[in-house]
């Protein structure tokens, strides 16, 4: 699931990883939201917020917004620069490294979370939106950008786009493509939005351990992977 790149990735890979991680995503969209009314997988909507609050001269308020985008860009930076420095060790699992980071990330929210609630509403929403800046370079780069899990807009743009040329384009080639990507573009959809419900409905009995789901699923693939990888390299010194 993470250990392929770029034109070795199957169209099963992608559906494997978007709908795990966009399932997470989904669970800390809303896990966030709920705990201190702040959007913590994209910075869309922070960009509108810091203008705001710069117009009516809350500079204070304006830098908090500023941090919530940096934050943002600070994971997706840091994801990239651990993977090619890992990866420059010919290590297969470099991959995975950003997504262990992100969970144990999550794991820590989950348990710590009620306090920073009531404590630094902020750090909490900082260390959400570095963790999903974490997992959203890394799908993007494993992809070449085919995936992304964090936000919808630009699904739904693509989503658009590719359901108007089904009208136009006949080839079976083209068809073809074309079906491979709008299931894609619904599986993150779907599973954006399932994590999203099941987020919600444990947030009302779980608060923030809720984040433990997300978490504990993200250490789930890795070990998943990682065994794979394992029986791949037993057979391959069997057959030698």
């Amino acid at each position: 699931m993470f250990r392929h790149k770029g034109k070795t990735r199957t169209l099963r890979h992608n559906l494997r990883i978007a709908s795990l991680l966009s399932f997470v995503a989904g669970i800390v969209n809303i896990a966030g939201f709920l705990a201190v009314a702040r959007l913590t997988t994209n910075v869309t909507g922070h960009f509108a917020f810091l203008v705001d609050e710069v117009f009516r001269l809350e500079f204070w308020n304006g830098f908090v917004y500023f941090l919530y985008i940096f934050f943002f860009f600070l994971g997706s930076f840091v994801s990239n620069f651990l993977v090619e420095i890992i990866s420059r060790s010919h290590n297969k699992s470099s991959y995975t490294i950003p997504i262990f980071l992100e969970s144990v990330i999550l794991i820590a929210v989950a348990l710590a979370g009620e306090f920073l609630i009531q404590k630094n509403p902020d750090l909490l929403a900082f260390a959400l939106l570095f963790a999903m800046g974490l997992q959203n370079s890394l799908v993007t780069t494993i992809s070449n950008a085919t995936v992304r899990t964090t936000h919808l807009t630009g699904l739904f743009t693509d989503l658009g786009i590719e359901l108007s040329q089904l009208f136009f384009y006949k080839e079976t080639e083209q068809r073809r493509r074309l079906f491979s990507s709008i299931r894609l573009r619904l599986t993150i959809i779907s599973f954006f939005f399932l994590g999203g419900v099941v987020g919600g409905v444990f947030y009302a009995t779980l608060g923030l351990q809720v984040l433990l789901m997300g978490g504990v699923t993200l250490l789930g693939a890795i070990w998943y992977d990682h065994v794979k990888l394992r029986l791949i390299q037993l057979k391959r010194k069997g057959l030698h």
